[in-house]
């Protein structure tokens, strides 16, 4: 059960409910500004260590959305909830981001908080949660598809995870697409399953959700729809997906053939080339490696330098590479 919240975390909500439960609340500088977004693009790398110094410039000057990034951060780091990272948790939640409240309602069988070095704290992990609810709910009964899916998380159960997706958020379409294809929930008519599936990780995927879209093509695939297949990957690229920049690339250089894309060894390498800038970031270091073996064995030194020429021009005119990482998972 838990336990009846308490007065200071009651004044809370009532400062809370009369803000954004997202805004970010500080005005940064320039400066400021800037060091947040080479934070995130660190992050959405899967740079968790090195995002850091930058988040915590913003983070310091009061920006909400970087101290939650902050606390994942130093959490992924670590493996655990650190002092710090509880600390810019709770600094997120106080204005009103309930994502931060929902990790400080998980946070009760925590490290910092078994060896009690988190900072002091006067709500318990069950007043968060409390808060967390009442902040969605209400943003939720506002049409708010965000907070329905969350509010489904956080005891709110199938019936707000369907008004969700209804509402069109991402997350929550490609989770009850899941829970349909795992046959964890009827679909009525069940005849009518398969094309709700598809049209859920369709509409997820074109809203970004990255692994949505990667069930969604292999749909296509299976139904031999190739070109679409290849249209969405190099929309992907284009957009800075980095795992799609590495498809495209292996998929111009032949390594593997499969989809019908027209071999293109100095563009392929080239794309495979700017993978090298993520230094390990999502794992792919050795992959890209091994792969810019294989199709630099097949050029000549003269294309291999075109296509380092195309990269550095790929890098200057495109956005940042990223993996699009999704809210509560990495």
């Amino acid at each position: 059960m838990l336990k009846r919240i308490s007065g200071v975390a009651l004044a809370l909500y009532s400062v809370l409910a009369l803000s954004s439960p997202l805004a970010n609340a500080a005005v940064l500088t320039a400066e400021q500004a800037k060091a947040k977004e080479e934070g995130l693009v660190l992050y959405r790398q899967k740079k968790a260590n090195s995002a850091q110094p930058y988040l915590r410039i913003a983070a310091q000057a009061g920006d909400s959305e970087a101290q939650y990034y902050l606390a994942e951060s130093l959490q992924l780091a670590n493996k655990f909830m650190t002092g710090e990272a509880h600390k810019w948790y709770v600094a997120a939640a106080e204005q009103g981001d309930y994502y931060a409240m929902y990790q400080l309602a998980r946070s009760g069988d925590d490290l910092c908080q078994i060896m009690e070095s988190c900072p002091v704290d006067k709500r318990s992990p069950e007043d968060w949660y409390r808060l967390a609810r009442n902040t969605t709910e209400r943003l939720a009964e506002q049409g708010d598809g965000e907070a329905m899916y969350m509010l489904a998380l956080m005891g709110g159960g199938f019936p707000w995870l369907e008004r969700s997706a209804e509402a069109g958020y991402p997350e929550a379409e490609y989770s009850l697409a899941i829970m349909y294809k795992d046959g964890d929930k009827f679909y009525f008519p069940p005849w009518r399953k398969g094309e709700k599936i598809e049209a859920l990780f369709k509409h997820a995927g074109e809203s970004g959700h990255r692994i949505a879209m990667d069930y969604y093509m292999d749909i296509l695939q299976k139904r031999g729809d190739l070109e679409t297949v290849r249209n969405i990957i190099v929309e992907m690229a284009l957009e800075g997906d980095a795992s799609a920049v590495g498809a495209y690339g292996v998929y111009l250089s032949h390594t593997p053939e499969g989809l019908g894309f027209e071999l293109d060894l100095v563009k392929g390498y080239g794309l495979m080339w700017t993978l090298l800038e993520l230094d390990g970031g999502g794992g792919m270091e050795v992959y890209v490696e091994d792969k810019l073996k294989e199709i630099g064995e097949k050029m000549t030194s003269e294309q291999i330098e075109q296509a380092k020429a195309f990269a550095v021009e790929w890098k200057a005119t495109h956005p940042p590479l990223s993996f699009f990482t999704r809210k509560l998972k990495y």
